[in-house]
């Protein structure tokens, strides 16, 4: 479980600046400020000590848990804004290759759980597909990026995305103390697929063709966490393999969610994609459409781009591309004014 020094600890060690998103209140205990949200230069993103002799006393006679209330009073506007409302996550990239970054996405979503949002967990498994398929000795292809799917491939794909990936991640949150139900497409009919337009040269890559969230509705209204898998049939039960990123897109419009977060290993949309430290905060469709015909946005980043836009058109509030290798990253994103990454606005 994240307790009130780790979060601070994580959230003050973040190199990301711009205007807060929202506004917040002051702190009580100026000794207690989360930098992170009142902060605008990189010398108050730690704890402020100061040369006053009365601050210093003061911070020295604060209990533990002083410290912790205080910590929970800073986050009550940003669990008042979430409360209720369901968020869906894509997860990926370097935190599922990480243990610790592993616990991090898990126990973030059980907290938010717990002060009551409403999260959908969505995830692909490339690294651990890739290592099945060297065990068995079946070359991984790819083109312009996409995973070439053949039959024998994508056995391997279902079993690993629905039978070990996805079963793995049920547990780790059940052990952390939510209660959460894994899903493939298939599932419910969750998801309908259909041939990606370039099938003649990827194989059974799809697309959704059609959403019906009526499987997740009984289980998000309950207090379960559903763990959904990228895998889906055709009308005729031939099973694909779908971008993870897509499938978040389409479940967050299907559901009418408040927030479409993507975890990436990136810091998020950059202005210039050869300085890291150049992060757009918030940017709004339109501006981003504009940066990817300026060649701004590039590469792997304009399919992630293009979901965010596409759940923002079907009725999504925000949709945010963040870095998943930072600890802690959901929450930064959620409960700071400052966030973890790229905000995209309708």
């Amino acid at each position: 479980m994240l307790t009130a020094k780790s979060l601070i600890n994580h959230c003050s060690s973040s190199s990301f600046s711009s205007k807060p998103r929202i506004a917040t209140p002051k702190p009580k205990n100026p000794i207690l400020a989360f930098p992170f949200l009142h902060s605008q230069s990189p010398k108050a993103r730690s704890f402020s000590i100061t040369n006053s002799a009365e601050e210093h006393r003061h911070a020295e006679a604060v209990t533990p848990g002083q410290f912790r209330v205080d910590i929970l009073s800073e986050a009550l506007p940003f669990i008042q804004k979430f409360r209720g409302k369901t968020i869906v996550v894509k997860y990926g990239g370097a935190a599922m290759k990480s243990q610790a970054l592993q616990a991090s996405v898990v126990n973030d979503l059980v907290l938010l759980a717990c002060v009551g949002l409403r999260p959908v967990l969505v995830h692909g498994g490339g690294p651990e597909i890739n290592l099945w398929l060297k065990r068995l000795n079946i070359e991984a292809v790819f083109r312009d990026g996409l995973r070439v799917t053949d039959s024998e491939t994508m056995e391997i794909v279902s079993m690993v995305l629905v039978g070990k990936v996805n079963k793995h991640l049920v547990s780790l949150i059940n052990r952390a103390g939510a209660t959460a139900v894994g899903l493939s497409g298939m599932d419910g009919q969750l998801l309908t697929a259909r041939p990606s337009p370039n099938s003649a040269q990827l194989g059974f890559v799809g697309e959704v063709a059609r959403v019906d969230p009526n499987v997740l509705r009984p289980l998000v209204d309950s207090g379960h966490i559903p763990v959904v898998t990228s895998v889906a049939a055709d009308e005729s039960g031939q099973p694909y393999n779908i971008n993870a990123d897509t499938v978040a897109g389409e479940l967050a419009a299907a559901l009418g969610a408040e927030k479409l977060i993507l975890l990436t290993d990136v810091p998020g949309i950059l202005r210039d994609r050869e300085d890291p430290t150049s992060l757009v905060k918030v940017i709004n469709i339109s501006r981003v459409k504009e940066m990817i015909e300026e060649g701004k946005v590039g590469g792997g980043m304009i399919p992630k781009v293009n979901c965010c836009v596409r759940s923002l058109a079907q009725g999504v509030r925000t949709a945010s591309i963040i870095d998943g290798r930072v600890p802690h990253s959901l929450l930064l994103e959620i409960m700071t004014d400052k966030g973890a990454g790229t905000m995209i606005t309708g």
